[in-house]
């Protein structure tokens, strides 16, 4: 486990590096995309955030959502990601929003910097932010 700072300038240069962004996002869709047919589903992308239990927990303490509550929360998720309306989220569809995403929390962070513990393996995009940015400086 280590520690991490990152500010909104970390982010920001990891989202700016088109290859590396890619790389990570594109990586993250295949992970999703659990039956391989090169879009996510609704219950693909609901799997994946109920995976993370965003919208289930509050500060780490489970919060009793309804289902149908939840199920509205995913389903404007989904919406927000399926950017043509087709029902299904295409990688260019699902990159664009995961920038969109973290541009957002950039923009929140801005030059405040926060301390995150991170799993060495942990495979999020702000570890892989705060990697890039450690690489950069190192060299």
């Amino acid at each position: 486990m280590g520690v991490v700072i990152i500010d909104g300038s970390t982010v920001r240069s990891f989202v700016d590096d088109e290859a590396q962004f890619q790389k990570s996002v594109d990586e993250a869709f295949a992970s999703l995309d659990l039956n391989n047919d090169g879009v996510l589903s609704k219950s693909e992308l609901r799997r994946a955030f109920e995976t993370l239990r965003l919208l289930e927990s509050h500060f780490g303490v489970d919060v009793a959502t309804p289902p149908e509550e939840l199920t509205k929360l995913y389903d404007s998720i989904f919406e927000k990601f399926d950017g043509d309306n087709n029902g299904k989220v295409d990688a260019k569809e699902f990159r664009e929003e995961m920038k969109n995403i973290l541009l957002a929390i950039a923009d929140g962070l801005g030059s405040s910097p926060i301390q995150m513990a991170l799993e060495d393996d942990d495979k999020s995009f702000l570890k892989k932010a705060a990697d890039l940015e450690a690489a950069k400086m190192a060299a």
